[in-house]
Protein backbone atom coordinates (compact mmCIF):
# COMPACT_ATOMS: atom_id res chain seq x y z
CA UNK A 1 0.00 0.00 0.00
CA UNK A 2 1.21 3.64 -0.61
CA UNK A 3 1.95 5.84 2.21
CA UNK A 4 1.00 9.51 1.22
CA UNK A 5 2.18 12.10 3.25
CA UNK A 6 -0.11 15.00 3.25
CA UNK A 7 -1.55 18.23 4.85
CA UNK A 8 -4.47 20.36 3.18
CA UNK A 9 -2.11 22.41 1.50
CA UNK A 10 -2.89 22.69 -2.56
CA UNK A 11 -0.15 20.52 -3.26
CA UNK A 12 -0.69 17.35 -1.38
CA UNK A 13 -4.25 18.01 -2.17
CA UNK A 14 -3.58 17.55 -6.16
CA UNK A 15 -1.97 14.22 -5.45
CA UNK A 16 -4.67 13.08 -3.17
CA UNK A 17 -7.24 13.86 -5.70
CA UNK A 18 -4.83 11.87 -8.02
CA UNK A 19 -4.73 8.76 -5.96
CA UNK A 20 -8.58 8.74 -5.51
CA UNK A 21 -9.10 9.32 -9.32
CA UNK A 22 -6.51 6.26 -10.05
CA UNK A 23 -8.43 4.01 -7.61
CA UNK A 24 -5.07 3.06 -5.84
CA UNK A 25 -5.17 1.74 -1.78
CA UNK A 26 -3.23 4.36 0.23
CA UNK A 27 -2.42 5.12 3.99
CA UNK A 28 -2.56 8.92 4.76
CA UNK A 29 0.15 9.93 7.10
CA UNK A 30 -0.53 13.41 8.19
CA UNK A 31 2.88 16.11 8.09
CA UNK A 32 1.88 19.15 10.42
CA UNK A 33 4.04 21.84 8.96
CA UNK A 34 2.62 24.00 11.54
CA UNK A 35 3.88 21.61 14.44
CA UNK A 36 7.11 21.28 12.91
CA UNK A 37 6.69 17.47 11.77
CA UNK A 38 8.44 17.92 8.50
CA UNK A 39 11.63 18.71 10.62
CA UNK A 40 11.43 14.81 11.94
CA UNK A 41 14.50 12.92 11.22
CA UNK A 42 12.51 9.97 9.98
CA UNK A 43 10.33 12.40 7.23
CA UNK A 44 13.67 14.01 6.58
CA UNK A 45 14.96 10.43 5.13
CA UNK A 46 11.72 10.60 3.02
CA UNK A 47 12.15 14.08 1.61
CA UNK A 48 15.57 15.44 2.51
CA UNK A 49 13.58 19.08 1.28
CA UNK A 50 11.05 18.69 4.75
CA UNK A 51 8.45 19.45 2.73
CA UNK A 52 4.64 18.04 1.71
CA UNK A 53 3.77 15.72 -0.58
CA UNK A 54 6.00 12.69 -0.45
CA UNK A 55 4.77 8.96 -1.36
CA UNK A 56 6.26 5.74 -0.32
CA UNK A 57 5.75 2.84 -3.14
CA UNK A 58 7.28 -0.13 -1.89
CA UNK A 59 10.89 0.33 -2.48
CA UNK A 60 9.99 3.49 -4.51
CA UNK A 61 10.08 7.24 -2.67
CA UNK A 62 8.85 10.20 -4.79
CA UNK A 63 8.47 13.74 -3.07
CA UNK A 64 7.24 17.27 -4.94
CA UNK A 65 3.72 16.86 -6.05
CA UNK A 66 4.22 17.10 -9.75
CA UNK A 67 6.68 14.26 -9.58
CA UNK A 68 4.44 11.92 -7.82
CA UNK A 69 1.06 12.71 -10.04
CA UNK A 70 3.47 11.62 -13.25
CA UNK A 71 4.86 8.56 -11.28
CA UNK A 72 1.24 7.58 -10.29
CA UNK A 73 -0.01 7.91 -14.04
CA UNK A 74 3.11 6.42 -15.56
CA UNK A 75 2.20 3.60 -13.16
CA UNK A 76 -1.02 2.93 -13.90
CA UNK A 77 -0.97 4.27 -17.64
CA UNK A 78 -4.10 6.32 -16.90
CA UNK A 79 -4.59 10.06 -17.15
CA UNK A 80 -1.99 10.46 -19.83
CA UNK A 81 -1.70 11.13 -23.25
CA UNK A 82 -0.05 8.71 -25.62
CA UNK A 83 3.84 8.38 -25.27
CA UNK A 84 4.24 9.13 -28.85
CA UNK A 85 2.11 11.85 -29.94
CA UNK A 86 1.64 16.01 -29.87
CA UNK A 87 -0.29 16.08 -27.12
CA UNK A 88 2.54 14.45 -24.73
CA UNK A 89 4.93 17.51 -25.11
CA UNK A 90 2.16 19.47 -23.99
CA UNK A 91 1.03 17.66 -20.74
CA UNK A 92 5.01 17.77 -19.84
CA UNK A 93 4.98 21.54 -20.72
CA UNK A 94 2.14 22.40 -18.89
CA UNK A 95 2.44 19.92 -15.66
CA UNK A 96 5.71 21.81 -16.19
CA UNK A 97 4.00 25.39 -15.92
CA UNK A 98 2.21 24.80 -12.55
CA UNK A 99 5.24 23.26 -11.18
CA UNK A 100 7.75 26.24 -11.75
CA UNK A 101 5.38 28.95 -12.07
CA UNK A 102 1.24 28.26 -10.88
CA UNK A 103 2.76 26.77 -7.58
CA UNK A 104 5.80 28.90 -6.69
CA UNK A 105 4.51 32.55 -7.41
CA UNK A 106 0.84 31.56 -5.78
CA UNK A 107 2.61 30.56 -2.79
CA UNK A 108 4.80 33.38 -2.64
CA UNK A 109 2.12 35.40 -3.26
CA UNK A 110 0.24 34.44 -0.19
CA UNK A 111 3.19 34.34 1.83
CA UNK A 112 3.79 38.62 1.01
CA UNK A 113 -0.18 39.12 1.37
CA UNK A 114 -1.09 36.83 4.40
CA UNK A 115 2.10 36.11 6.31
CA UNK A 116 5.46 38.39 6.09
CA UNK A 117 6.09 40.70 8.41
CA UNK A 118 4.18 44.10 7.94
CA UNK A 119 8.18 45.80 6.52
CA UNK A 120 9.12 42.95 4.56
CA UNK A 121 8.25 46.14 1.82
CA UNK A 122 6.30 46.78 -1.17
CA UNK A 123 8.65 45.88 -3.76
CA UNK A 124 8.24 42.14 -2.93
CA UNK A 125 4.41 41.79 -2.84
CA UNK A 126 3.84 43.56 -5.70
CA UNK A 127 6.32 41.76 -7.48
CA UNK A 128 4.50 38.16 -6.50
CA UNK A 129 0.76 39.47 -7.06
CA UNK A 130 1.87 40.34 -10.49
CA UNK A 131 3.28 37.37 -10.97
CA UNK A 132 0.82 35.11 -9.72
CA UNK A 133 -1.83 36.97 -11.99
CA UNK A 134 0.33 36.54 -15.14
CA UNK A 135 0.88 33.18 -14.69
CA UNK A 136 -3.40 32.49 -14.11
CA UNK A 137 -4.58 34.79 -16.78
CA UNK A 138 -1.73 32.13 -19.11
CA UNK A 139 -3.92 28.80 -17.54
CA UNK A 140 -7.52 31.12 -18.07
CA UNK A 141 -6.31 31.91 -21.61
CA UNK A 142 -5.49 28.41 -22.54
CA UNK A 143 -8.46 27.42 -21.51
CA UNK A 144 -10.69 29.69 -23.18
CA UNK A 145 -12.79 27.49 -25.62
CA UNK A 146 -10.85 23.87 -23.66
CA UNK A 147 -12.73 21.72 -21.48
CA UNK A 148 -9.66 20.74 -20.27
CA UNK A 149 -6.01 21.48 -20.25
CA UNK A 150 -4.74 18.98 -22.41
CA UNK A 151 -6.78 18.27 -25.59
CA UNK A 152 -10.03 16.93 -25.00
CA UNK A 153 -9.23 14.65 -21.61
CA UNK A 154 -9.15 14.97 -17.78
CA UNK A 155 -5.52 14.58 -17.17
CA UNK A 156 -2.72 14.87 -14.31
CA UNK A 157 -2.67 18.47 -15.52
CA UNK A 158 -6.02 19.30 -14.42
CA UNK A 159 -5.33 17.33 -11.15
CA UNK A 160 -2.19 19.97 -10.70
CA UNK A 161 -4.36 23.14 -11.30
CA UNK A 162 -6.97 22.48 -9.31
CA UNK A 163 -4.84 22.01 -6.03
CA UNK A 164 -3.92 25.61 -6.52
CA UNK A 165 -6.62 26.41 -8.46
CA UNK A 166 -9.25 25.63 -5.19
CA UNK A 167 -7.12 28.87 -3.25
CA UNK A 168 -7.26 31.44 -6.16
CA UNK A 169 -9.28 33.52 -3.75
CA UNK A 170 -6.89 33.68 -0.65
CA UNK A 171 -3.96 34.06 -3.92
CA UNK A 172 -5.28 36.69 -5.39
CA UNK A 173 -8.74 38.19 -3.66
CA UNK A 174 -12.07 36.88 -3.25
CA UNK A 175 -13.07 38.62 -6.63
CA UNK A 176 -10.75 36.73 -8.54
CA UNK A 177 -12.41 34.41 -10.02
CA UNK A 178 -14.08 37.38 -11.79
CA UNK A 179 -11.71 37.30 -14.22
CA UNK A 180 -10.37 33.70 -14.44
CA UNK A 181 -13.88 32.56 -15.95
CA UNK A 182 -12.32 29.28 -17.41
CA UNK A 183 -10.04 28.49 -14.59
CA UNK A 184 -13.13 28.62 -11.91
CA UNK A 185 -15.01 26.64 -14.78
CA UNK A 186 -12.15 23.29 -15.09
CA UNK A 187 -12.06 23.88 -10.86
CA UNK A 188 -16.13 23.05 -10.57
CA UNK A 189 -16.11 20.73 -12.87
CA UNK A 190 -12.88 18.91 -11.39
CA UNK A 191 -14.84 19.54 -7.75
CA UNK A 192 -18.20 17.76 -9.12
CA UNK A 193 -16.23 14.44 -9.82
CA UNK A 194 -16.57 11.73 -7.07
CA UNK A 195 -12.68 11.45 -6.52
CA UNK A 196 -12.84 14.87 -5.72
CA UNK A 197 -15.05 14.76 -2.70
CA UNK A 198 -12.99 12.16 -1.30
CA UNK A 199 -9.92 13.86 -1.68
CA UNK A 200 -11.66 17.05 0.08
CA UNK A 201 -12.61 14.49 2.49
CA UNK A 202 -8.86 13.52 4.18
CA UNK A 203 -9.89 17.35 6.14
CA UNK A 204 -11.92 14.89 7.89
CA UNK A 205 -9.22 12.23 8.84
CA UNK A 206 -6.35 14.16 10.86
CA UNK A 207 -6.49 17.34 13.15
CA UNK A 208 -3.85 20.19 12.33
CA UNK A 209 -2.72 23.14 13.70
CA UNK A 210 -4.96 25.27 12.63
CA UNK A 211 -3.54 28.87 14.71
CA UNK A 212 -0.46 30.86 12.70
CA UNK A 213 0.93 31.36 16.11
CA UNK A 214 4.56 31.87 17.06
CA UNK A 215 5.21 28.24 16.73
CA UNK A 216 3.34 27.61 13.29
CA UNK A 217 5.56 30.64 11.71
CA UNK A 218 8.63 29.41 13.30
CA UNK A 219 8.18 25.89 12.12
CA UNK A 220 7.34 27.22 8.49
CA UNK A 221 9.09 30.44 7.82
CA UNK A 222 12.13 29.38 9.75
CA UNK A 223 14.05 33.11 8.60
CA UNK A 224 11.32 34.47 10.95
CA UNK A 225 12.28 34.82 14.29
CA UNK A 226 9.14 34.21 16.87
CA UNK A 227 8.12 37.59 18.82
CA UNK A 228 10.50 37.91 22.22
Amino acid sequence: MIRFYYNLSPNPMKVALCLEELGLPYEPVPVDTRKGDQFDAAYAAVNPNAKVPAIVDGETTVFDSNAILLYLAEKTGQFLPPQNGAARGEMLSWLMFVATGIGPFSGQCVHFRHFAPKDAGAYALDRYVYEARRHWDVLDTHLEGRSFMVGDAYSIVDMAAWGWARMVPFVLGEDAFAGLPNVKRLLDTINARPAAQRAKALKGRHAFKAEMDDEARANMFRFIKPAA
